[in-house]
């Protein structure tokens, strides 16, 4: 059978064209989200770089970085990810193209009207909600759309059994539509002003009720379904204990909803909340390392590709900051630990070694896998180019987490240094000087993350303007086809 042939009947088969259009949104997105991150670091070091202007100052950009990385840049991977393993594990199409499409058009609308309205000043001020009531409806039609796509495919499977990749991006996509809709319950006073419908105490434990599961949910369940199917896929081994993967599914589930006060230690939060955020947050730390471990171990028996596939390095670097980034979590919620960390550049360390350490490396490895299946190549188009990724991001996270840690913990030390006589040792302005050389090297390991980012770009561009060639690798789908991911002792024992 010719090429195009081949490639024009797997098209038949799965909806591949929604899951393209999703991973070059996530590639370009990630592009200009991190360019904003690196702007953003650059005006801590010389403010002169928001150009007297309203629209580029620290304050509006900010969320706008966290919202284009996030939401853009992770939102898109997850719609493309999820796509991509709900049609291979389940053998069947999207329940609907037209549906599935709104969804791809939809979220990028979304996503401009933040890259318009953050910079111009519209914002609710809520943490990674700080979109206006109009934008709000909006993702929740495409979330709801998204829902039924996804549950739809799933009813209509052809398999009985409904991997456990499935059950993660399942579980994120109905938390997140609940999270969104409660947290955004607000007033409308004009067509870009509206006032949350909570006050005071109330609004704050609603908002990291929301935001805490934001990341718990969007930004950690989601992404475990990305490792329960491209780590095994990838390592060409089964999951190590598809027993564990649900039980710590469920722990994850269960717990992390529990975890939000942890961000309002020392508020007027009443303290038994407070202890009850505190407590769940380091039960939090089993079913999280559960997952690692899970991940993890599932390469044993092939460590050995480690030396020579940079897609499988970019997988299990991840697995290792999410270990280590949970276990960091769980201690940042003790509150003896909170009192030195709140308000620190500390805070900052862990939520960039999350999201650059676990979230974009798997994300990255994911979309390494699947991009020459998607069009047809046997491979990228450098494998060199993929190598000099991995290494460069490694090292942007590494500088930049470190750097903000140390930070953190002298900015928490020098706070709390008093005098004998009860007066602070250090003046505000002193613990922002002796800062000031790790917001350097900051912004030098988001410039390395940044250069990383961008060659995958140019490699993305060159593989899918190859000239075709079938991947021998991805079967056209049969009636008793099941993918790999499925076969082996693991998927009916622990």
């Amino acid at each position: 059978m010719g090429s195009s042939a081949s490639v024009g009947k797997q098209a038949e088969v799965f909806n591949y064209g929604v899951v393209r259009q999703f991973t070059i949104a996530a590639i370009v997105w990630g592009v200009v989200g991190m360019g904003v991150g690196v702007l953003i670091a650059a005006q801590l070091i010389w403010p002169a770089l928001n150009f007297e202007t309203p629209w580029f100052t620290y304050g509006r950009l900010r969320p706008l970085h966290t919202n284009l990385v996030i939401f853009a840049f992770g939102g898109s991977a997850l719609f493309a990810t999820s796509y991509y393993v709900v049609q291979r594990t389940c053998q069947v199409r999207l329940l609907s193209d037209k549906m599935a499409a709104f969804t791809f058009w939809g979220w990028q609308v979304v996503i401009l009207g933040a890259l318009i309205t953050l910079p111009l000043g519209y914002t609710s001020t809520k943490e990674y909600a700080e979109l206006e009531w109009p934008i709000d409806i909006l993702i929740a039609l495409v979330w709801v759309t998204y829902a039924v796509v996804f549950f739809g495919t799933i009813a209509k499977r052809r398999v009985k059994h409904i991997y456990v990749a499935n059950w993660f991006y399942g579980s994120f996509i109905v938390t997140i539509a609940v999270l969104h809709i409660f947290n955004n319950l607000q007033m409308p006073f004009s067509w870009l002003k509206s006032y949350s419908a909570y006050a005071g105490v109330q609004d704050a434990m609603v908002q990291w009720w929301y935001g805490h599961n934001a990341v718990g949910f969007f930004l950690t369940t989601s992404f475990l379904g990305m490792m329960y199917y491209f780590v095994p896929k990838q390592a060409e081994r089964p999951v190590y204990s598809y027993r564990l993967s649900i039980v710590h599914f469920w722990a994850l589930a269960f717990t992390y909803m529990w975890a939000g006060p942890h961000h309002l230690h020392f508020t007027s939060l009443p303290d038994w909340v407070q202890s009850l955020g505190m407590v769940f947050s380091v039960i939090l730390l089993a079913p999280s390392w559960g997952g690692m471990i899970n991940g993890i171990m599932t390469v044993s028996g092939a460590w050995h590709k480690l030396r020579t596939d940079p897609i499988l390095k970019f997988l299990v670097v991840a697995l290792s900051f999410y270990g280590m980034s949970t276990f960091e979590g769980s201690m940042m919620a003790i509150r003896t630990v909170n009192a030195l960390s709140h308000y620190t550049d500390w805070t900052v360390g862990h939520v960039h070694s999350g999201a650059l350490g676990w979230v974009a490396m798997i994300t990255f490895g994911s979309i390494y896998y699947m991009l020459p299946r998607l069009y047809g190549r046997k491979q990228m188009y450098s494998m060199k180019a993929v190598e000099l990724h991995f290494w460069l991001a490694t090292l942007g996270v590494v500088l930049y987490i470190a750097a903000m840690w140390i930070a953190g913990v002298m900015q928490g030390l020098m706070w709390r240094a008093t005098e004998a006589d009860g007066t602070l040792t250090y003046s505000f302005v002193e613990t922002v000087k002796a800062t000031y050389p790790f917001y350097a090297i900051r912004l030098m390991g988001g410039l390395l993350y940044l250069t990383g980012i961008c060659i995958m770009a140019w490699n993305t561009f060159m593989t899918v303007r190859g000239q075709t060639k079938v991947n021998p690798e991805v079967p056209l789908y049969s009636p008793d086809a099941r993918d790999p991911a499925l076969i082996g002792p693991a998927s009916t024992t622990a």
